[in-house]
């Protein structure tokens, strides 16, 4: 049956709660600055001590150990500028507009760009008509079984758990983001070239102050160990048991952020790193709430903590669930469908 996916589809009136969750969304310039002083300060040291290390001759396994606390001040770092592409991390626009550019160079990501891509993703996330925009590929039961044999295999390979995070960040952070996509806008395409501008001043710079291999040695891991944990958590803040997706037509917002994203419950350390965002269903449900109000926003309302949480050790689970079953309205794996002939 033919769906028109540029048609609305017709959503559900709003819970009762959702207009007081509104209040949450209020900015707050100390807040913001403080967040930016308790992060960017610290990976600013982690780097001067990796520099020294490196140009002293240290083991370089303890420029590795250090390059993995780095990485977590800058997955904190790229949340911190994904709250400046929804306009919520200052109250200025202008702000938003100067600090996400600036860490998007930090993060090797466009400002403008990434902001638009991930508009389309928050209006699409779910919607089984509009995938491919800002989620993990993720093909229905009945795709699957007509798709030919180097399509699964390429499916698999998207979907395999170690060149997802391994080699998923190289395109995703260092490849992909250097060149505009299809269809960008003016704005877009001057944005991607200005953060490849900047990120080859940075590179350059280095380069000529510690010199390009010691540069890399420290970049590399920082970057990648980074890269990892984000294409982990985009993963599985879409990709979990009882996740709820929709044709277009039954497609609704709100179902989407309590049952199509989800909690990610992480111990209070690694809540800090990623910057809340474990929060995934109240972000979803409010994305100009700022990180540093997602937690006080799901202690007040009873019916955000009756969402189940994915604990840390419950979302290794979801690396099994690899399509979407129609018939059944959720998540399966590729071994399910092993005894059925048809799957190929």
């Amino acid at each position: 049956m033919f769906v028109d996916a540029t048609r609305p589809p017709v959503s559900a009136p709003k819970p009762e709660f959702y207009a007081a969750t509104a209040k949450y969304g209020r900015s707050s310039t100390v807040k913001a600055v403080w967040q930016l002083a308790n992060t960017l300060i610290p990976y600013a040291g982690l780097w001067a001590l990796m520099i020294r290390l490196v140009q002293g001759g240290a083991p370089y396994w303890i420029t590795l150990a250090l390059s993995v606390v780095a990485s977590g001040f800058l997955v904190r770092l790229f949340i911190l500028f994904h709250d400046c592409c929804h306009g919520a991390f200052f109250n200025s626009r202008r702000a938003n507009s100067i600090i996400g550019n600036l860490l998007g160079i930090l993060a090797f990501t466009p400002f403008a760009e990434w902001r638009r891509q991930h508009s389309i993703h928050h209006a699409t996330a779910g919607d089984l008509d509009r995938r491919g925009t800002g989620d993990i590929p993720t093909l229905t039961v009945e795709e699957y079984r007509a798709a030919s044999q180097w399509g699964k295999l390429a499916y698999r390979l998207t979907r395999n758990p170690y060149l997802m995070c391994l080699v998923g960040p190289t395109f995703v952070f260092l490849i992909i983001p250097r060149f505009p996509y299809r269809g960008a806008r003016k704005r877009e395409r001057v944005g991607v070239m200005l953060t490849n501008l900047g990120i080859a001043a940075m590179v350059g710079a280095f380069s000529l102050g510690i010199g390009f291999r010691a540069y890399l040695a420290i970049q590399l891991p920082v970057i990648l160990i980074a890269g990892a944990a984000g294409v982990w958590l985009f993963y599985i803040q879409h990709q979990f048991e009882g996740v709820y997706w929709a044709r277009h037509q039954t497609w609704d917002l709100i179902r989407v952020a309590m049952q199509g994203s989800s909690y990610y419950k992480l111990p209070k350390v690694l809540q800090w790193f990623t910057a809340s965002i474990g929060l995934h269903h109240i972000h979803h449900l409010r994305p100009r709430i700022p990180n540093y109000n997602l937690q006080r926003c799901y202690d007040e309302f009873p019916v955000l903590q009756a969402i189940k949480p994915v604990t840390l050790r419950g979302s290794l689970k979801s690396l099994r669930l690899n399509l979407w079953d129609e018939r059944q309205g959720k998540l399966v794996s590729f071994r399910s469908l092993k005894a059925d002939p048809a799957a190929g």
